[in-house]
């Protein structure tokens, strides 16, 4: 994966992950989020405005980090990416879909769930992986065991992650960033509450950076 892009993940540490119906919401959403302090988005594509919500957010906050979640298919990568997409995420290991991103240098996280997992990844040259669902799965503990043969390995937890349970992903070394999406509730988007969730954008962010400094 491009360096810039590995670190910007790090840098901001916490990625809303983030499931929009309307792109009407994208511009508003994306300037609530930034000014919040978190200036990402994973767009899942569970919705069919997926990728025109990438566009939009592209458009309206150029020096946002804006990818694409859920993605299942090399079709799937190629209308994120033509929407705007920075990187992709998918939620399981697919070795289609990563092997597609690696030859068009699109940088793409694939969903973890096992060590067979991860030594695939690495075996592909990636030294960044999502793992999803991390709580249901075993959470910090879980990962810790799984990383310590690949100690070249970086890891997203998602799935699970919460402002409750954050910390304990965020103090250790091997985790680069989290994926989650208690700022961007479906129901705060809905009801157009962008003041909430740049306030609890900024609550999330500050949390961050007394873990990392």
């Amino acid at each position: 994966m491009k360096n810039n892009i590995i670190r910007r993940f790090k840098e901001i540490g916490i990625i809303p992950v983030i499931a929009l119906e309307h792109k009407e919401d994208a511009s508003l959403l994306a300037d609530a989020l930034c000014k919040g302090g978190l200036p990402a988005a994973e767009i899942t594509f569970r919705t069919r405005e997926a990728a025109a919500c990438i566009k939009e957010m592209r458009a309206s906050h150029p020096d946002m980090l804006v990818g694409a979640g859920t993605i299942l298919s090399t079709a799937q990568v190629d209308e994120a990416i033509s929407a705007g997409a920075q990187f992709i995420v998918s939620p399981g290991f697919d070795e289609e879909v990563v092997k597609y991103c690696i030859q068009k240098d699109i940088p793409v996280v694939p969903g973890t769930a096992t060590a067979t997992d991860v030594q695939a990844a690495y075996k592909l040259g990636l030294s960044f992986v999502k793992v999803f669902p991390a709580e249901i799965l075993g959470g910090i503990k879980m990962i810790k065991a799984i990383a310590a043969p690949y100690n070249m390995m970086t890891f997203m937890p998602s799935g699970g992650v919460s402002e409750k349970n954050m910390d304990a992903y965020l103090k250790e070394d091997i985790i680069l960033c989290v994926g989650g999406s208690w700022m961007v509730k479906k129901d705060l988007i809905d009801n157009k509450e962008f003041d909430t969730i740049e306030a609890l954008s900024r609550e999330a962010r500050s949390r961050f950076e007394k873990i990392r400094g």
